[in-house]
């Protein structure tokens, strides 16, 4: 399942109590503050999430691969995110959890497939 914009706004109206246009605003503004940050090459870190960062890249030779031609690969700013501890540990829980649930209803697991 994918979680979209609409997804976030419709949950924290419902979690917020806010109505459907304040909430839209709020996540408009998160996303807006986001994605300013980001474009000025600034860090962002979210305490028990992770950290979004810009890094600029340099130019550099690459290769085609179907006809081996040199080629420029133009620099560029690239975003990277790296995930804390406490969601890694969260998502690794979640994981654990649904192997567990599979191996109960007598389910393969993946790595046996």
């Amino acid at each position: 399942m994918n979680v979209t914009k609409a997804d976030i706004i419709e949950s924290v109206y419902e979690k917020v109590g806010f109505s459907k246009k304040e909430a839209a605003e709020i996540v408009e503004m998160v996303f807006d503050t986001i994605k300013e940050t980001l474009e000025h090459g600034e860090k962002i870190k979210i305490s028990g999430f992770g950290n979004f960062i810009v890094r600029d890249k340099k130019s550099r030779v690459g290769r085609n691969p179907q006809t081996g031609e040199e080629i420029e690969i133009s620099a560029r700013r690239v975003l990277t995110f790296r995930p804390s501890q406490v969601l890694k540990n969260a998502l690794n829980a979640s994981a654990e959890a649904a192997e567990e649930a599979r191996r109960a209803a007598g389910e393969p697991t993946p790595s046996a497939s």
